[in-house]
């Protein structure tokens, strides 16, 4: 390979170094965003990732093997990071990694506590209108109710993980949501980013793993699906459920059996096991 050659291939992505810096300066400026524009660019990234979600139900809700599913869905659902990095977007699982911005001294805890808190809310809201959107649809009555039933079970397995499983879930998944965000970053071109977006997320879904902003879309679609008696009954009929087990869908379970675990898992697996050590490498100025 020539010198020519080598140079190209490398001025195709940014070095480790020369990402995390980028990386600084864009938390930097998204500190003093002001909020409403932030709250709006998270409804936008809560809606592409909700979309990840919902298209990757109907690719497999009709397989019975696990593996093969999760497979399939890994490969649709990283639509959704896609969709923020090209596009734009807040995502507050990425933004975890704002706390390299504290640690170089380039925001106050504060700032980065107000972007993440605005950023989830945001999040929120943009998976709670695609559910409700899906619902309408009748995206749901797809297999004469199977997919609305598909979706109630989603959501019910997630409301039973431990505490301690859905945090050390949301840990590794944060972990992989994260460096595909770094790598994405360290891309130059529209095709580099794609790529980098899809593999990490491809094997969090594959591995199972809990992530926070996407479950804002499978709990309240499955909650939803859960109120409308045809879905319930065929929920019944295909999963064995009962009444009892239908009523644990609920926004209380949501926020305490999932949401809560989870975003905690998150936040450690993007700060702690991704910016903290990536910083501390490659910036001197890192405490």
């Amino acid at each position: 390979m020539s010198t020519n050659e080598t140079q190209m291939q490398v001025s195709l992505m940014n070095a480790a170094d020369t990402l995390m810096s980028n990386y600084e300066n864009g938390t930097a400026a998204k500190a003093v965003k002001p909020v409403a524009k932030i709250f709006v660019a998270a409804i936008m990234a809560g809606m592409f990732i909700a979309f990840g979600g919902s298209s990757s139900n109907v690719a497999v809700f009709g397989i019975e093997n696990v593996g093969l599913a999760r497979t399939l869905a890994g490969c649709i659902f990283p639509v959704g990071l896609m969709l923020i990095v090209l596009v734009g977007g807040e995502l507050s699982t990425g933004n975890c990694m704002m706390i390299g911005g504290v640690m170089t001294g380039r925001i106050k805890a504060m700032q980065m506590i107000r972007v993440l808190v605005t950023v989830y809310l945001g999040n929120l809201v943009g998976s709670l209108i695609v559910s409700f959107l899906a619902y309408y649809s009748g995206q749901w009555k797809y297999g004469a109710g199977a997919l609305g039933a598909y979706t109630i079970k989603v959501a019910f397995g997630k409301l039973n993980l431990s505490f301690g499983t859905a945090v050390a879930s949301g840990i590794l998944c944060n972990i992989l949501v994260c460096v595909a965000v770094l790598m994405a970053s360290a891309s130059k071109d529209a095709v580099g980013k794609i790529f980098g977006c899809f593999f990490p997320i491809w094997a969090f879904v594959i591995a199972g793993y809990e992530h926070c902003v996407a479950n804002m879309y499978y709990i309240p679609a499955g909650i939803i699906a859960a109120a409308d008696p045809a879905f319930a009954q065929k929920a019944m009929e295909l999963y064995g459920y009962t009444a009892e087990d239908l009523a644990m869908l609920n926004p209380v379970n949501m926020i305490v059996n999932n949401l809560i675990p989870v975003t905690i898992g998150n936040i450690i697996g993007g700060m702690l096991f991704v910016a903290v050590p990536y910083v501390y490498l490659y910036n001197k100025k890192a405490k």
